[in-house]
């Protein structure tokens, strides 16, 4: 016996990831390449992506989830601000530490404020409590020289 279904639920052909500063999106490399060899409009995703993160602070780089379908057309997910950009945020760095354990800490943060950054990113985390958020995020934080402290 065949089962038909119902929905008409449409099913992702493709899921494109990218990496985006929030509200930077421009038809160029990397978003115009990605989005067109799958036939795309780059500018409408522009315009939505834009849109989408504009409560988010201008450059912070989130990641992005494309879903494309077969009659190309799409839809998008946004998470919050990737982790190793809020530590460096947290800890008034630029960059992270290029001789990770061979050096001193460039840097220190509190285990409050890596909590907050824990309850934050909780949602995006594939998490479900925030003490193992905590200790996910304090080796992200070692890899890019910053102590934790506290």
């Amino acid at each position: 016996m065949k089962v038909v279904s119902k929905s008409k639920k449409k099913v992702p052909v493709r899921t494109i990831r990218l990496k985006i500063g929030a509200g930077e999106a421009t038809p160029k490399p990397p978003i115009g390449p990605a989005l067109g060899q799958h036939g795309l409009n780059i500018q409408d995703f522009c315009k939505a992506f834009n849109a989408a993160t504009e409560k988010v602070e201008k450059g912070a780089p989130v990641k992005v989830l494309i879903d494309v379908y077969a009659d190309r057309t799409f839809d998008f997910r946004v998470t919050k601000p990737v982790a190793s950009y809020l530590l460096k945020k947290a800890a008034g760095l630029s960059k992270g530490s290029s001789l990770t354990g061979k050096e001193k800490p460039l840097a220190a943060l509190s285990r409050e404020q890596l909590k907050e950054i824990a309850v934050f990113k909780m949602e995006d985390m594939n998490m479900y409590d925030v003490e193992a958020a905590m200790r996910t995020l304090e080796g992200s934080a070692r890899s890019l020289g910053i102590e934790v402290v506290g």
